[in-house]
């Protein structure tokens, strides 16, 4: 398996040198990668995704040594946050160095740069670092706005041909993207947020975040309606749940549900279900491969019983919310 595994990152990185993209396992979601150097591998991937141009990209780095080719002028706050929470799912806008491409930063003065903790993913940014490539960005590897891929099946899925190869790192075991902070001199704000909480990051700097900023950069994955399955998707409270699939099941059609045991008791005939798990953790780690099982199951809506909203729960219902937004 060694020798296969060495053969499918010197493959990747040869693909990657030719300005093809290749899916990336990472501790989040899959992501869809290509040379951070590369004007045309760059354009490639907003392409195969149908991406919006102004959309910033994420550039992920093997090393916290390949920082200063990226970013300038850093604050003292990004570095006490790399030190605690790199390698993991933190991404950090920062002042971007002169060099970097506006593709990648949507034409903006700050990039985004995280190193993901994922063993794959790391020695291939290794290896990629050996052959003079020092940065990859990797958006998830889906269409624009719709589920985020968690296994290597659904990049093949999404894309097919479109992709050099996928490298098969297993589930991802956060399963929901990175929570995205921007550091600005002495403010730290977070922009997207994921399963590293702001407590955390505030426990780290010994003080409490910025609030939002009109002024704060773009940052991916952030629009008001994104990661939808096909299906249109309900955020409602238990009780809704089981009456509009009750609604539903009136009319002749189904729903499919992702809900807690009590809710799914009471659902009627023909509903379909899928118990969510009752620590944020897991739900975030099942979180997208649930929905995918839930938008192929013909089912005229998907209705998701909301859960939390704050603490270890704010990333999941951002991603639901925005969801809910997009197919409703």
């Amino acid at each position: 398996m060694r020798g296969e595994q060495e053969a499918a990152i010197a493959a990747a990185v040869a693909a990657l040198a030719r300005g093809e993209l290749v899916g990336l396992p990472t501790e989040t979601v899959y992501g869809l990668a290509a040379d951070a150097r590369q004007p045309a591998a760059v354009r490639a991937i907003f392409a195969a995704k149908n991406r919006p141009a102004d959309h910033p990209l994420i550039v992920h780095l093997g090393d916290v040594a390949q920082l200063a080719e990226w970013a300038v002028d850093i604050p003292p706050a990004a570095f006490t946050l790399i030190e605690r929470f790199w390698p993991g799912p933190l991404t950090l806008v920062l002042p971007r160095a002169p060099a970097v491409l506006d593709a990648v930063t949507g034409g903006q003065d700050t990039v985004a740069v995280r190193c993901p903790d994922h063993p794959l993913a790391l020695a291939l940014l290794e290896a990629c670092a050996t052959a003079g490539i020092h940065g990859l960005v990797a958006p998830s590897a889906n269409r624009f706005g719709r589920l985020s891929p968690t296994e290597a099946a659904h990049v093949q899925q999404a894309f097919g041909p479109e992709v050099a190869l996928v490298l098969d790192g297993g589930p991802c075991a956060v399963g929901i993207e990175s929570t995205i902070v921007e550091v600005k001199g002495d403010d730290v704000r977070v922009l997207r947020p994921g399963m590293l909480s702001a407590a955390a990051l505030a426990g780290v700097l010994g003080r409490a975040l910025a609030g939002a900023n009109a002024a704060a950069s773009r940052v991916s994955g952030a629009l008001p309606a994104h990661y939808a399955p096909r299906t249109p998707l309900r955020l409602l409270d238990g009780a809704a749940c089981v009456q509009r699939a009750m609604s539903l099941s009136a009319q002749g059609q189904r729903a499919a549900v992702l809900g807690s045991a009590a809710t799914l008791a009471a659902l009627p005939g023909g509903a379909i279900s899928q118990l969510a798990p009752l620590a944020a953790s897991d739900y975030a780690r099942r979180l997208y491969a649930d929905l995918r099982t839930l938008d192929g199951a013909g089912a005229a809506e998907i209705l998701v019983e909301q859960p939390p909203s704050g603490g270890d729960w704010q990333g999941i219902y951002d991603r639901l919310s925005r969801a809910a937004r997009a197919t409703v």
